[in-house]
């Protein structure tokens, strides 16, 4: 309050911010602008070369999950996901198996495409042009820098032309057949000079209270885990770092465990054991690296940071890695 200092949001993934540029949230237009703001829509459809635009938002993630495992949904476009990116993996994967007829955009074979129905290869980010927009907001364009004649074998399409083609097979004529054509058609929208969507709430919540043999869930991602787009480089994933759970001394102590052994942490799922690494952190607490052992710590588990877990000591001497 006496600085007038205020929090940032500095996303984890290279393509989030300009997805929300993009109007990737159900209740924004492209730019940031407003869904419910009469201008923006009006400027958002003269762009789209349409009358008018849907009055109601757009499907969330979670709502498009739930509309897909529900049946409401007869189709999903799939792209660059794995279900234990999201919060409730299982839920994700009834989805995936319920939807009707599913088309997977993808670099690598995974969960999504091995129930596909159809599967795109799309162009990796240094075969194709585009633009990455970084967490100020500033877009930073780039040129493709290997070119189809440079290759050994047939480039796959960029992912925009995919979509664009996808959608003319459905009689939507989208007008974006390249990138060129995005960048134009942003540039005709210019910046938005009305007032800001607001931005996101949470409700507050009861304040976890661990017993005795039991922590609160924390962890994220480390930069080099298990993610798809490391298979086959050995190299590179030869320098990921050791996948360890970490507690304070007094909470490893009251666990009956110590420094170096194996812990096991059990949520409502099942279970993932890791060696132990006692570190100075808040007690009732045990950290994880939440894609770096099994499937994933939420599709092994399933719990979420912020869920209170059990922990002690491992009941098999097999470790996850």
């Amino acid at each position: 309050g006496a600085t007038g200092a205020a929090l940032v949001w500095i996303p984890r993934r290279a393509g989030e911010r300009g997805a929300l540029e993009a109007g990737a949230l159900p209740g924004l237009l492209p730019g940031g602008r407003p869904a419910t703001d009469p201008r923006a829509r009006e400027e958002t459809a003269a762009a789209w070369g349409v009358a008018e635009l849907p009055r109601s938002p757009g499907r969330d993630t979670g709502q498009i999950v739930e509309a897909a495992a529900s049946g409401e949904l007869g189709a999903l476009v799939v792209a660059g996901l794995e279900p234990a990116d999201l919060p409730d993996p299982a839920r994700v994967r009834e989805a995936l198996d319920a939807v009707g007829f599913l088309v997977s955009l993808e670099q690598r074979p995974g969960e999504v495409t091995e129930r596909a129905d159809v599967v795109l290869p799309v162009a990796a980010v240094a075969e194709k042009p585009g633009t990455y927009v970084d967490w100020e907001g500033r877009a930073r364009p780039f040129e493709a820098a290997v070119r189809p004649d440079q290759a050994t074998t047939r480039q796959p399409m960029p992912d925009a032309r995919v979509l664009h083609m996808l959608a003319a097979a459905m009689d939507v004529d989208l007008a974006l057949p390249d990138v060129p054509s995005a960048r134009a058609e942003l540039e005709r929208l210019g910046r938005w000079r009305g007032e800001w969507a607001s931005g996101p709430s949470e409700p507050a919540r009861p304040v976890p209270r661990p017993q005795a043999g039991e922590a609160v869930l924390a962890g994220h991602r480390l930069l080099l885990d298990r993610g798809r787009l490391q298979e086959g480089d050995d190299a590179l994933a030869a320098t990921r770092h050791a996948a360890l759970a970490r507690v304070s001394a007094a909470t490893a102590e009251e666990a009956g465990v110590k420094d170096g052994d194996v812990l096991r942490v059990t949520g409502p799922a099942g279970s993932v054991q890791l060696p132990l690494k006692v570190t100075a952190m808040p007690d009732r607490v045990v950290w994880l690296p939440l894609n770096s052992t099994g499937g994933g710590v939420a599709s092994d588990t399933g719990a979420q940071p912020g869920a209170v877990v059990r922990i002690g000591p491992a009941t098999t001497p097999e470790v996850q890695s």
